[in-house]
């Protein structure tokens, strides 16, 4: 199957935008991917590449050939699973894009059940948002998704959808922490520091949709792309930050909160893959055991 490696050339340059880079990742030699690129583009009869000052940049036809190679090469993986299966190897590789709220604990604990009975199995996980999530399943870069907040779309199925609240978290010596209660008024965090994910997070775009119509007003002091840092800036025992539900509450010294405002809004935890993509096999059957496992989280 030499021709789909000499495929993967154009594929790596397509990623990351220049033939010395993809030659250090392929680790060949920058003549032979660029050799290899003018010999495909002479073969379609048009440019592949626009060859600009600072790198690569596919054409419209060259973004039709990248998505055909990645095709084919999903497929190859998908018959390679299938023969495996056939010699009861039950091994494969299966990729997945993941919110950072399953990062901690939820993704490696259901991994981890599965390699109990599938040891040979290799997981490539990526952590991204539900943009990023449906992009690579068009592009043939995952297999699965799971992700909050992917909208129904008619190239995308949603195997399972989950409802998750969306809790405030907080250090459990928080002034707030103290006492019984199990729930808040957003009204009390409107008195505290506030520390938040940044706009591409589900959590957050659901925050500010529920904020948009309501009276009270938080005092956002922090704002990153990270959880585990956000979750360090809560160390300062006065902060608070929110998150959904699966995610939120991992260590001892971390409490969550529900808040109890009418309407407070829930987000919608979405296992999905690409509408008419037959998965591999091994792909096909982590899918349907994160299923169980989604089944029985409940709202």
């Amino acid at each position: 199957m030499n021709h789909l490696r000499l495929l993967r050339y154009v594929d790596e340059v397509a990623r990351v935008g220049s033939i010395r880079q993809a030659a250090e990742r392929l680790h060949v030699a920058p003549s032979a991917v660029n050799r290899r690129i003018q010999d495909i583009e002479d073969e379609l009869g048009t440019p592949v590449f626009e060859r600009l000052p600072r790198g690569m940049r596919l054409t419209a036809a060259g973004e039709l050939f990248v998505r055909y190679i990645r095709g084919r090469a999903a497929d190859l993986e998908r018959v390679r699973s299938e023969i495996e299966e056939l010699q009861g190897l039950r091994r494969g590789s299966v990729w997945l894009v993941a919110s950072q709220a399953l990062a901690p604990r939820f993704l490696p604990g259901v991994i981890g059940e599965f390699r109990k009975t599938h040891p040979l199995v290799a997981f490539d996980i990526h952590i991204g948002d539900h943009v990023q999530a449906a992009r690579a399943l068009r592009s043939f870069e995952t297999d699965l998704a799971l992700v909050f907040n992917l909208a129904p779309e008619a190239d995308i199925q949603r195997a399972i959808v989950v409802e998750q609240k969306l809790m405030a978290i907080l250090h459990a010596r928080h002034p707030l922490a103290a006492g019984s209660a199990s729930s808040l008024r957003l009204r009390d965090c409107a008195e505290y520091p506030v520390v938040l994910p940044n706009r591409d997070t589900g959590g957050r775009q659901l925050l500010e949709r529920f904020l948009a119509r309501s009276s009270t007003k938080l005092n956002g002091m922090v704002e990153s792309n990270s959880f585990e840092f956000l979750r360090g800036c809560l160390e300062d025992r006065r902060s608070i930050s929110f998150q959904m539900a699966i995610g939120a509450a991992l260590d001892s010294h971390i409490v969550a909160r529900d808040i109890e405002d009418r309407g407070f809004p829930r987000g919608e935890l979405v296992l999905a893959s690409l509408q008419g993509r037959q998965l591999p096999v091994i792909a096909y059957a982590f899918a349907e055991f994160l299923k169980k496992s989604l089944a029985n989280l409940g709202p």
